[in-house]
């Protein structure tokens, strides 16, 4: 018999049987089993009636309706376990009848390499099982998985299909065939809209035959080829590959003429070589038709079938639009919401669902436990009897990996050795004054496996020295899944001394000297060897001491929770003898029978049957080692028909692998068994376990009436069990139960063959002497009626009494007392929670549907986490995920619980049939249960963390999706089907006239938001000069020496210096130049391309001279002419520039052979070069003869990305010039530290024109000097003891990052900010607090004071409308309510106040500024309590745009628009900035209250979503909260789209994580769904020079597909 073990299997099956070990995995796992006939649905109590159909709800019982069906031959259709797949097959049916398509998610090439079949190694032992096929199918097995050719990744899949496979594109593929699938979507079912095709994950569309389509394979079964032929709307797409590119990128706006440049792009990027810097550098943009710049590799992207790249994410998004358009399952109840309260919806009770209306139910109680008279006291009496009377009978055979017994204990020699080991333990251990162990104490048990022999010796010497055993797992690692927790249980235990066994000793981690560590979390513990080789022999007058069973603690049994903790349930020597008496009575057991036990050893239904009541009865227990089922999972069937065992304890999962790897074999009956138990019975699921087993294994002499299921739970031990039974006459109870009327704790019999139903078996009775009543699970237990379900509780001697050391926790669940209705306590005695949820039916049937662990609350519905798995599972049995690994749980979002689904993917799914699977697993689930899931997730084989038995660990899976480390490879999430309580979008009210706001604003006595600065007086000499070009003849004669610009190098050195006299003559040389070389005429246009530097300085005043206009505009970059030459070509372009002025090394760039590809030289205007200027002077300086005439022109980029050149008056600049020189205090004596870019706004004047006009000396710091030398900035600060300092936001962020750990090294160097007294940040945006109190706290100990640290805010309009200045009152700071602020009010509330937002001033108002805040369509003035656009009138406002297009009139009102109610007079220009100005308690310098303007964001930025108005840094700041990987975000509407794109730092793998943790942030957060999540590459979200964000030429990159993303998720 042995030689025919030893390869008992063909050889193709023993191949397939290397995927099993996943499967076989233990735990947590679904036991459902997904054989070709799958699972039973909705369920509904049909209790076998022989031709009766019960329609009533479910009732006391009565011997007229619940009797016990009598046919023994062929079964009742509608009882099978199999309705499930059924079921799920034709919801999908439906669903592809209805044809909506869904957007695929957009994968990176290199990602799906990574997870596609060419990656993988093939399976080893533990990379699960291959789909369970029944004698018809050709099922492809382990060589097909080895041979198949590595290079066949999934492309080839598609060949016969229209278009390459999408699981390799970066886009949605065909667009074109798209939109026309997209377009024909037609609803066959028009009953059946509100039921499934509210939903908007449907799969694509399939036409497929009713032949087809009733087949229970389901759709997913059709041939590629067939799928092709039948027409299907295919996503197809290019290969996309991963490509690195630079941070100067060309963003094309939408390609329209040559001429239109009214969306330009930024002109002043400028970035150094590194090809991720960022901080100060821009995107560079071109407009040019003709030669339209590629975002990255564009070149690469077009689609297999020639569709333009452009239409593809566009297409996608438009089908994400249409399927959202779709009505959503529950309708918002309709209510008036008040003005800015967004209230959650409550979920309404339904007043159709159904409820309870039987009678209250009674309590059940088992027969009497009939006492044997020879029944041993206690169970080490039982060891003593058998020990001593029959010492060589066999008591346990273990057996090794190749199925042969390893070693068979005798009771004799179980006996002899547990007293030896009991004698150590008590007196060995220690010293004899002071012994470590004492009886009472607690004592570990950590044994493999594949030891019971060890485990069963430890025990029972335990029980002999009176000590208390915990049996615990092996410690695979220092950081084991679930090992901390235990060790917590340990610790709480006061456990010291662990008992392992040699070889276990041997393979625990060791450290450098040999010891084992102490593993995290878990006390100092003594390791103690039990094999007797290292014990010593007892004294032969020693003898264990053997009482009678009493209420002392026998063992502890550790039990998981849900939220991963460990606890331990004790269990008296009474209650572990009552419980072995009651088993033996219930099971039938007699002396000397075999039993064949799977199970773990350690704990639960293994532990009583295959340790305990084994001994009681003098059984031979044959142990099936877990790593022998993974090799061989018919070995236990094997041992069965060896052996001739009357019993085998097993799992579901083992019957069902069983099933997998039977062949016909010959050698195996299991005539012999006369009971089948079946540990897991209590899972609903395990029915069709049971019944495909017995199937196919009857005519292996399996009788039906063997199986017997059982109920179970640590803390009530063995709740019922059913009877192996003689008479096969009398089948088992069975029921079909309504899911509608489960997730409402209500039986309801399914009367109408509805889909969603739930088959379920009975688990026997009631247990000898105990107990049952079925309780309402929360609150008070009350006793539920008959028809409804509940949490099963049980009185018994036989049940664990206690949690150790929990006594709280312990009272809840161990002394329960229910209580009817009428008040009245049910029993004297007290009642144990099982966690077990069910009903008693007739006859005293326990049926269980779930468990309290599996409970998913979802919208006051409950949800069981196995029927889901199991929905799951029915959709294509096996074909993509594996089998027991499937995890479900739920978490909370929004104030309510959402489904997370988490599966294990097979390696050799393509990426296009996963997500296929997964919308139609979304669909399955939203018709069946009624609940739609919030994330789907498959994440790579054997990744998700196991339990020592190899299960999934479901709070440690739980635990990575909420920190973001699943590493998922493919992601669904669903809110706009599952999220349904959110707040009503905001109806906008008819608008209120401006004259009602003004009155109404008086009335209730809230201030019209208007403020101003301080005026300008004429005080100083130069104020006498009209122009600036005077002003530098004037200082070049008053004061020739004295120096007004200082350039510092990259190592801090002064490169060069300009004095009053200098600049002058430079400047005249200029003008000698041009009047002379390029022969221009008075206000002709000049473009200055220069390096930051004083060339540009000289050049500027030169063109003063010559009566031109100057353009600054940044030069293109040596490394990256393609991308940054074409912008200033354009700028040029549309400035009508008649000449260009640059270096000698510009000019040589700009005629280079790069440079000559990349735009067409022969358009240029002339080039002069001014390295080598005339010696001679201009024959005269010109003299402006109009105030108002052009000075200069500022060309610049918005936040918007819109490219606009603003024209500044001579009169414009002079006052520019004072308003700054009052305000920063500027006199010829001071020095000021300028880190700006020259090229426009605020940065500009600082850098060029101020000196000129005040007389101070600027330092001037190019930033890009910075990438080189962090620190240049602040040491040149420090060094030169400067007061004053301007810097943008990105020389800020460099210098909070690159010197964030070289503060102590800046010390030892000397740096001291203690003399700064204003460092102020130029922007147009709202002050990034969190960097500035960064940048603050960081060089706090270098002496920054933090009051030192302010903003300026400046725009197109007017360059600079508020600046902190040195004189005045500190920068104040308010909290407002975000909720309050998307309705355009402004609520101030306390700091830390929920959905507080912290906003800062933006500097005190300039001198000569007056500001008003407006409603940006009515023109009203508005009351200081709401949110407007900011308006300004002052001296230096621009007095226009110019485009060279004569388009200057579009944007005339933004320069002179008027109130349209009020004062009507004012000329205002409008900033298109929103804000709010609040009085504060300050006063400034002429004592009058301080009035501070607070920025909240670009009204072109501004999203309207839900009727509200959202600033996208708001969104953003939440998104990168999420996750530390998460470096930059940026968000943007697209039709009511929200799309959010994300930095990624970290690896590609990780890219998916962070789309869950996105979504949900954004909800919680802001109420809103996220549409689309694109992961990409670090540097891809453009910044202008000033570091702010381009958001809309990011959304041009995404429209047109130029990102290169990691990932693109649509939110469906």
């Amino acid at each position: 018999m042995a030689e025919r073990e030893a390869s008992p299997l063909p050889l193709e099956v023993r191949a397939r049987l290397a995927e099993l070990e996943l499967e076989l995995s233990e735990g947590k796992e679904c036991c459902l089993d997904c054989n070709q006939s799958q699972l039973g649905v909705d369920v509904i109590l049909k209790i076998n009636v022989w031709r009766v159909c019960l329609t009533a709800p479910f009732a006391p019982p009565s011997a007229a309706r619940f009797h016990r069906r009598r046919s023994s031959g062929t079964r009742d259709e509608r009882y099978r376990s199999d309705v499930h797949s059924e079921a799920v097959q034709a919801v999908l049916a439906r669903h592809v009848e209805s044809n909506v398509a869904v957007p695929m998610p957009s994968k990176r090439r290199s990602l799906v390499v990574q997870t596609s079949m060419d990656a993988y190694t093939p399976p080893d032992s533990s990379s699960g099982s291959e789909e369970e096929a029944g004698p018809g199918n050709d099922m492809p097995g382990m060589e097909h998985w080895m041979t198949r050719p590595a290079h066949l990744g999934p492309a080839h899949l598609g060949s016969t299909s229209s278009s390459s496979s999408s699981t390799q594109s970066g886009g949605s593929g065909n667009a074109g065939r798209l939109a026309d699938s997209l377009a024909h979507t037609h609803l066959s079912h028009p009953h059946l809209a509100h039921a499934h095709l509210t939903h908007t994950h449907l799969t694509q569309s399939h036409h497929v035959s009713a032949h087809h389509s009733q087949t229970h394979h389901g759709i997913g079964h059709l041939s590629l080829k067939r799928k092709a032929a039948l027409g299907m709307a295919e996503n197809g797409g290019s290969l996309r590959r991963s490509c690195e590119f630079g941070s100067d990128m060309l963003w094309p706006p939408p390609l329209e003429s040559d001429e239109n440049h009214s969306a330009p792009p930024d002109v002043t990027g400028y970035s150094s070589d590194s090809s991720h810097s960022r901080p100060h550098s821009e995107r560079h943009i071109g407009t040019i038709a003709r030669n339209t710049q590629k975002y990255g590799n564009a070149e690469r992207m077009e689609t297999g079938d020639g569709v333009p790249v452009s239409s593809r994410v566009s297409a996608k998004i438009q089908q994400l639009v249409n399927t959202l358009k779709m009505p959503r399952r529950p309708p918002l109840r309709e209510f008036f919401v008040d003005d800015f309260e967004e209230l959650l919806e409550v979920q309404q009770p339904d007043p159709k669902q159904p409820r309870p209306e039987g009678a209250e139910m009674l309590a059940v109680s088992g027969e009497a436990l009939g006492v044997v008279t020879n029944w041993p006291p206690s169970l080490e009496a039982a060891l003593q009897r058998w020990g001593t009377i029959s010492p060589k009978a066999p008591c346990l055979t273990s057996l090794d990996t190749t199925g042969k017994p390893l070693y068979v204990l005798t009771y004799g020699k179980l006996w002899s050795r547990s007293i030896k080991l009991a004698y150590n333990i008590l007196h060995k251990l220690g010293s004899k004054q002071e012994p470590m162990l004492r009886p009472g104490d607690r004592v570990a048990l950590v044994f493999p496996n594949n030891d019971p022999v060890a485990f069963m010796v430890a025990f029972y010497g335990c029980l002999l020295a009176e000590v208390v055993p915990v049996p615990i797992e092996v410690p695979l690692t220092r950081k084991d899944a679930g090992s901390q927790q235990i060790g917590f249980l340990l610790g709480s235990c006061g456990v010291t001394v662990a008992l392992t066994s040699d070889a276990c000793h041997k393979g625990l981690p060791k450290s450098a000297t040999g010891e084992i560590p102490q593993f995290r979390g878990w006390p100092k513990l003594l390791w103690f060897v039990t094999e007797s080789k290292h014990l010593s022999k007892p004294p032969r007058d020693w003898f264990p001491h053997i009482k009678d069973a009493n209420s002392d603690t026998a063992y502890i049994e550790y039990k998981t929770c849900k939220d991963g903790s460990v606890l331990g349930v004790t269990v008296m020597r009474i209650a572990l003898l009552t419980h072995c008496q009651s088993l033996t009575q219930s099971c039938g057991y007699t002396e000397a029978e075999t039993i064949v036990n799977v199970l773990d050893f350690k704990k639960d239904v293994g532990l009583w049957h295959g340790i305990l009541t084994s001994v009681m009865n003098m059984m031979h227990v044959i142990s099936v080692p877990y790593s022998l089922m993974k090799v061989n999972p018919l070995s236990w069937i094997q041992k069965v028909y060896h052996f001739k065992a009357k019993v085998a304890c097993v799992k579901s999962r083992d019957m069902h692998w069983a099933l997998v790897a039977h062949r016909e074999q010959k050698d195996i009956s299991l005539s012999s068994l006369r009971m089948l138990l079946v540990a897991d019975g209590s899972n609903p699921w395990s029915i069709s376990s049971c019944d495909a087993f017995l199937n196919v294994f009857q005519s292996k002499g399996l009788r039906s009436e063997v199986i017997c299921p059982c109920a179970s739970s640590p803390e009530a031990l063995t709740v019922a069990i059913r009877r192996p039974v003689e008479d096969s006459s009398q089948p088992p109870g069975r029921g079909v139960l309504s899911m509608q009327g489960l997730s409402y704790s209500v039986v309801r019999v399914d009367t109408e063959e509805r889909l969603s139903v739930l088959t379920v078996q009975d688990v026997g009775t009631v247990m000898p002497g105990a107990v049952v009543c079925v309780v309402k699970p929360e609150g008070v237990p009350l006793l539920c009626k008959t028809d409804e379900i509940g949490e099963l509780c049980v009185c018994s001697v036989a049940t664990g009494t206690s949690y150790y050391g929990l006594t709280g926790m312990t009272k809840n669940t161990f002394e329960v007392f229910p209580v009817a209705s009428g008040g009245g306590l049910v029993s004297e005695y007290a009642f144990v929670r099982t966690g077990l949820l069910g009903f008693v039916g007739p006859g005293g049937l326990v049926f269980i549907s779930g468990k309290m662990d599996g409970l998913i609350m979802v919208s006051g519905r409950r949800h069981n986490a196995d029927d889901i798995v199991a929905t799951a599972l029915a959709v294509e049995p096996m074909k993509f995920v594996y089998r027991g690994r499937i995890a479900v749980f739920s978490v909370t979002v929004l104030r309510d619980e959402r489904i997370v689904v988490v599966a294990e993917q097979r390696p050799d799914s393509t990426e296009e049939d996963s997500f296929q699977w997964m919308s139609r697993v979304l669909q399955a689930i939203d018709s069946i249960h009624g609940v739609g899931v919030f994330c789907l997730g498959l994440v790579p084989a054997n990744t998700l963390p196991k339990t020592p038995l190899g299960g999934i660990h479901l709070s440690e899976t739980k635990q990575l999706y909420l920190e973001g480390g699943l590493h998922p490879c493919n992601v669904l999430m669903c809110p706009h089907t599952c999220v349904t309580n959110l707040p009503k979008p905001r109806q906008k009210q008819p608008e209120i006239g401006p004259a009602s706001v003004m009155v109404g604003n008086l009335v209730s006595g809230k201030r019209i938001a208007m403020a101003s600065g301080r005026d300008l007086g004429q005080t100083d000499d130069n104020d006498q000069f009209l122009f600036l070009s005077e002003v530098l003849q004037w200082r070049s004669q008053t004061t020739p020496d004295h120096i007004l610009y200082t350039l510092l190098s990259s190592r801090g050195l002064v490169s060069s210096s300009l004095t009053c006299l200098q600049l002058h003559k430079r400047a005249e040389r200029v003008a000698a130049l041009l009047l002379e070389r390029g022969g221009l005429q008075e206000g002709d246009h000049i473009a200055l391309v220069y390096p930051p530097g004083i060339d540009l300085i000289a050049a500027f005043y030169g063109c003063l001279y010559a009566g031109c206009v100057p353009i600054t505009v940044r030069p293109p970059h040596p490394q990256n002419i393609s991308t940054t030459l074409p912008t200033v070509k354009m700028i040029v372009e549309v400035s009508r520039s008649a000449c260009v002025m640059t270096t000698a090394v510009i000019c040589k760039l700009l005629r280079s052979k790069e440079a000559v590809a990349t735009v067409d030289i022969r358009n240029w205007p002339p080039v002069l070069d001014t390295d080598d200027l005339p010696k001679k002077k201009p024959p005269a300086l010109y003299k402006p003869c109009n105030p108002d005439a052009l000075a200069y022109l500022d060309f610049s980029v918005s936040t918007t990305g819109m490219l606009a050149g603003v024209q500044m008056s001579h009169n414009a600049v002079g006052a520019f010039c004072r308003s700054v020189k009052l305000q920063c205090e500027l006199y010829p004596s001071r020095e000021v530290a300028i880190c700006l870019d020259p090229y426009c706004g605020l940065g500009f004047v600082l850098w060029c024109l101020c000196s000129v006009y005040s007389g101070h000396q600027s330092i001037l710091i190019p930033p890009v000097e910075l990438e080189s030398n962090p620190a240049l900035w602040l040491l040149a600060v420090s060094q030169l003891r400067v007061r004053d300092t301007f810097c943008s936001y990105s020389v800020m962020e460099l210098c909070t990052k690159g010197l964030g750990l070289q503060t102590e090294a800046l010390k030892a160097r000397g740096l001291d900010l203690s003399r700064v007294r204003a460092c102020v940040v130029v922007a147009e945006e709202r002050p990034r607090m969190s960097l500035t109190h960064s940048f603050s706290k960081l060089f706090k100990d270098l002496g920054l004071h933090p009051r030192s640290v302010s903003t300026a805010f400046g725009c197109r309009v007017n360059l600079a409308i508020c600046l902190q200045g040195t004189s005045g009152p500190d920068p104040t700071t308010v909290y407002v309510d975000m909720r309050a602020l998307r309705h355009d009010r402004v609520r101030l509330v306390e700091r830390g106040s929920p959905h507080s937002l912290p906003l800062m001033e933006s500097g005190k108002i300039l001198p000569g500024v007056r500001i008003i805040i407006a409603n940006p369509e009515t023109k009203g003035p508005l009351g200081d309590s709401h949110l407007g656009e900011i308006w300004v009138h002052s001296a230096h406002n621009g007095s226009g745009y110019y485009s060279g297009y004569g388009e200057e009139v579009l944007q005339s009102d933004h320069f002179t628009s008027r109130l349209s109610f009020g004062d009507t007079s004012t000329v205002w220009a409008r900033t298109g900035y929103l804000g709010f100005l609040r009085r504060t308690e300050l006063t400034d310098a002429s004592g009058e209250r301080h009035d501070a303007l607070y920025v909240v964001g670009a009204l072109e930025e501004a999203m309207e979503l839900r009727g509200m108005r959202y600033h996208p840094i708001d969104i953003e700041t939440s998104v990168i909260r999420t996750h530390k990987n998460i470096m930059e975000c940026a968000v943007f509407p697209w039709t009511n789209l929200l799309v959010v794109v994300i930095e990624l730092e970290g690896s590609e793998q990780e890219a998916l994580d962070l789309v869950p943790m996105v979504t949900k942030a954004v909800l919680e957060e802001h109420y809103l769904i996220v549409g689309v999540v694109v992961v990409t590459d670090i540097g891809v979200i453009p910044i202008n020079s000033r570091g702010e964000k381009q958001r809309m030429h990011l959304r041009d990159g995404f429209l047109q597909d130029q990102l290169d993303p990691i990932y693109v998720a649509y939110n469906m």
